[in-house]
């Protein structure tokens, strides 16, 4: 699918997307600090075992990505919002997600863990707080054995 605006961005479900051209839009959007950029395999594996992309392009250029994970029916995981600082502020993000949303079923829920300097964006457009979000890092390991 493809969705043209008045403004010259069009944007895509599903579209391809290089990895060098996602890693250029990582940079371009400051989401990089909290990217493995330098870790070309892993940034194609995320962009090759991602399930809803959708993406916007100011012609050949990609100005922003909303790169999901999901099942389609209970819940969604938005992995990257990211959109060029450049184009910020535009409503491009708000777009990009309301068009991740159109692609799920009437009971799938919206996840994501927010860049520290967007927690004041996603209030705004609908999202609830969820104070229960866990996290663990890959050089961590599940314990072994339940604490005494």
């Amino acid at each position: 699918m493809e969705d043209k605006h008045a403004d010259g961005i069009t944007f895509r479900i599903n579209a391809p997307v290089a990895t060098s051209t996602f890693i250029q839009l990582l940079y371009s959007s400051t989401l990089a600090e909290r990217r493995p950029v330098e870790d070309r395999a892993c940034i194609d594996s995320m962009l090759t075992n991602s399930n809803l992309v959708v993406s916007a392009w100011q012609g050949d250029e990609l100005v922003g990505i909303a790169r999901s994970v999901t099942d389609f029916h209970y819940a969604c995981y938005l992995s990257d919002l990211a959109v060029a600082s450049s184009q910020q502020k535009g409503g491009i993000g708000r777009k990009l997600l309301a068009l991740t949303q159109q692609q799920l079923g009437p009971h799938c829920k919206l996840i994501l863990i927010s860049a520290p300097d967007a927690n004041r964006y996603y209030p705004a457009l609908g999202f609830t707080h969820n104070d229960r979000c866990w996290v663990m890092n890959p050089e961590q390991v599940i314990a072994a054995e339940k604490p005494a």
